[in-house]
């Protein structure tokens, strides 16, 4: 099991505890149900930079605490999903057969809709964090640590709940050997990872629990959307799934900041 979160951490993030370097497709696969953890790791390492920088500069820069938190995570992500939701973007948008939409999605180079997603999102985040940073530390430090592990949830329910859509791909291991006790272990997972925001504030717990419902909704009808254009998901729609529900996540909880 500790192999398999290990090639988890790998494949999806730029820390690399142990370097992996051989590993099966049924291992590969087998570390689906660790991505919620791999996304603890990650919410970790994002609330503790941005609660440092809050203390440094006394929160009074939150548009600069915004773009560094978001840029943080493209750096220990590598852009992973950045590049899913762009290619994602570019071939689900194109208005074209399967097929040909398969085909823009595997194309490296990125389209109008890809590039304009990308600076939607990085827009929304960016601003997201901002606002939340003016509101408390408590908020912005729990939304960021709570973000990249319900957008990890939501890729696990995806690969679990629909087919994949192409012959072969890195992503086919992934929807072969995820099932539904996958889900169930990602599932609780996420909620033991949640449960101790308790402590620090009922509302703020209540705010991460309807934000991991709504990723989940998200995901479905995405997955839904998906299914009927192309047969399915890809990796690519994996990685698009995550960075939108991770972009929701920090709206939810900003609207929850201001209105509940």
């Amino acid at each position: 099991m500790i192999n398999e979160f290990l090639i988890g951490l790998q494949f999806l993030t730029r820390i690399n505890l142990v370097r992996q370097t051989v590993w099966t497709e049924k291992n590969f696969g087998n570390s689906v149900k660790f991505f919620p953890a791999v996304g603890a790791i990650l919410g970790i390492i994002y609330a503790l930079f941005v609660g440092i920088l809050i203390f440094i500069t006394g929160g009074k820069i939150p548009i600069f605490i915004g773009a560094v938190g978001f840029f943080l995570s493209i750096i220990l992500t590598g852009g992973i999903h950045c590049d899913g939701l762009m290619d994602t973007a570019d071939g689900l948008f194109s208005g074209r057969e399967k097929e040909k939409i398969l085909e823009i999605m595997k194309d490296s180079r990125a389209g109008s809709f890809g590039v304009v997603s990308m600076i939607l999102i990085a827009s929304l985040q960016i601003s997201a964090l901002a606002e939340l940073a003016k509101i408390s530390p408590q908020f912005i430090c729990t939304a960021i640590f709570c973000a990249p592990i319900i957008g990890r949830l939501a890729m696990v329910f995806v690969i679990k709940k629909f087919p994949y859509a192409r012959p072969q791909g890195i992503g086919k291991a992934f929807s072969i050997y995820a099932t539904k006790k996958t889900l169930n272990f990602a599932l609780v997972e996420t909620i033991l990872f949640l449960i101790p925001i308790i402590f620090l504030s009922v509302k703020i717990f209540l705010i991460s629990l309807l934000a991991m419902i709504l990723a989940i909704i998200f995901s479905w009808r995405f997955g839904i959307f998906s299914t009927k254009k192309i047969g399915g998901v890809t990796g690519d729609i994996y990685g698009a799934v995550e960075i939108i529900s991770e972009t929701l996540v920090l709206i939810i909880f900003l609207f929850g900041a201001i209105f509940l």
